[in-house]
């Protein structure tokens, strides 16, 4: 059986904000537009956390869609 395509992810940095995840992460995009990427794909860090958009080390933050 073969093993299916994962989305792509990062875990933040220490002490790394969203904006700067977001720079990293997706560099070809205007920050405003990955941040809000980034926000839409991961509701389980910016839905529940507080405050809102914190960064832990321990997180997986997706960098693309789900896969269909």
């Amino acid at each position: 059986m073969a093993l299916s395509t994962q989305r792509r992810f990062v875990t933040p940095a220490d002490d790394e904000s969203v904006e700067q995840l977001a720079a990293r992460a997706l560099p070809d995009e205007p920050v405003e537009s990955a941040v809000a990427r980034i926000k839409s794909w991961n509701l389980h860090i910016f839905a529940m956390r507080r405050p809102p958009g914190l960064l832990l080390g321990s997180d997986v933050v997706f960098v693309e869609p789900p896969q269909s």
